[in-house]
């Protein structure tokens, strides 16, 4: 019974989200669903909501989003995405590589706002070759790409820690799932995009990639502060504000309508909404209780666990499966080792791009003007192909470890 409530609120919440509800009354409706159907006291509920909006990691969340958003507007009044995309179209004269490159080396910065800073290069390099859809697939899809595998993502420490796999190891063991990313990605979509341009090759490469360091040091810059010092990423991009000023010059007359343009209402709330969901959940203990209800299904652990994971990440995100079932998925299978870390990580990295408790999909959605179903209906046949090529690939790393 627990599981078929966790269905209809699952499935409440894409009901709204299919009638073109904005994305804060979708998760709303979720919400109200949870407490009618888990009986969560009203008070208690109350109680829940505000801890969620008043919690750290959510206002480092909405401080993370603000800053990134500024650090954008400042860029953009500079011309520095620009500058980016013309270096790389004359380093490489592709809109393909623009396409696919560009968001990926935004997306090192680990925060939510950067999906904003990638969406305007993909909307040059795409032009009317990808519709409204896939680039907003393909913005949110290859920026995303290095939230797989690297250290610098919470979720991806948190499961280092609780699993103890080399981190080394792991990140080399992944690189085959990332070339395969990219090769998806690019099958699907981006090879839609003509080869060439029609811009010649640079003749001044050293100019080009000097123009492309001047377009993205900030973002750069914060990436580096954010792995030297392990600080949140609204305190990494401060200085590089700071620095941005003096370096670019900005006049107080420049600033201070970027702090107004900077806050998007609309996300903030999304992102508020979102945190509170996932608080609520976690409170019903449903994530708790999958390992068991899912125990009873006769299938292999390794399978019962990837489906725990998958729908697990759906419905809670993925630091709360991460956190609630890692632990549990490696007691039961000890023998698992990097292979079932590769399986799960993978498994969970990809159903994340589905999640609507995944904040950056509000984001990027807002920022297209297109539904979280129209992004979902893009990335499914992705999530199934890679879903299978990941159960393939961690039973031959299993074999040989």
């Amino acid at each position: 019974m627990e599981i078929v409530k966790l269905i209809i609120v699952f499935f409440g919440i894409i009901f709204f989200i299919r009638l073109k509800k904005p994305l804060f009354l979708s998760i709303l409706a979720g919400v109200l669903l949870s407490i009618i159907l888990y009986k969560i006291p009203i008070i208690k509920s109350g109680e829940l909501a505000l801890k969620a909006c008043i919690s750290k990691e959510t206002i480092a969340l909405v401080l993370a989003f603000y800053t990134i958003t500024y650090v954008q507007r400042m860029m953009e009044s500079r011309g520095h995405l620009l500058l980016a995309e013309r270096s790389l179209d004359n380093i490489f004269n592709s809109k393909r590589i623009n396409a696919m490159l560009a968001p990926f080396i935004i997306g090192l910065l680990p925060s939510a706002g950067a999906v904003l800073i990638a969406a305007p290069i993909v909307q040059n390099a795409s032009e009317n070759y990808l519709d409204v859809e896939e680039q907003t697939f393909v913005t949110s899809y290859f920026r995303h790409i290095s939230e797989a595998f690297l250290p610098t993502y919470s979720s991806i420490l948190l499961a280092l820690e609780l699993s103890g796999v080399d981190m080394t190891m792991f990140v080399l063991g992944m690189l085959p799932m990332i070339i395969v990313l990219f090769i998806l990605g690019y099958i699907f979509y981006v090879k839609k995009i003509p080869k060439s341009d029609g811009i010649s090759k640079s003749v001044n490469k050293k100019k080009d990639i000097k123009n492309l360091i001047i377009s993205l040091w900030p973002i750069a810059v914060t990436i580096i502060i954010i792995l030297t010092l392990k600080i949140p990423p609204h305190k990494a991009v401060i200085p590089v504000i700071i620095v941005s000023i003096f370096v670019n010059k900005f006049t107080i007359k420049e600033l201070l309508p970027m702090f107004k343009s900077a806050f998007e209402v609309k996300l903030i709330v999304n992102t508020i909404m979102i945190m509170v969901f996932k608080e609520l959940l976690t409170y019903t203990g449903i994530i708790e209780k999958l390992p068991e209800y899912f125990g009873a299904l006769p299938i292999p652990p390794v399978a019962v666990f990837s489906l725990i994971f998958f729908l697990g990440t759906l419905v809670a995100g993925s630091q709360a499966i991460i956190a609630l079932a890692l632990p549990l998925a490696f007691a039961s299978i000890p023998n698992g080792g990097l292979a079932l870390m590769i399986l799960l990580m993978c498994i969970t990295y990809i159903a994340m791009q589905i999640s609507p408790t995944h904040i950056c999909l509000a984001i990027v959605t807002e920022a297209f003007d297109v539904s979280l179903a129209d992004l979902v209906k893009k990335t499914f046949p992705i999530v199934i192909t890679f879903s299978v090529i990941t159960i393939v690939y961690s039973y031959i790393i299993f074999l040989l470890q």
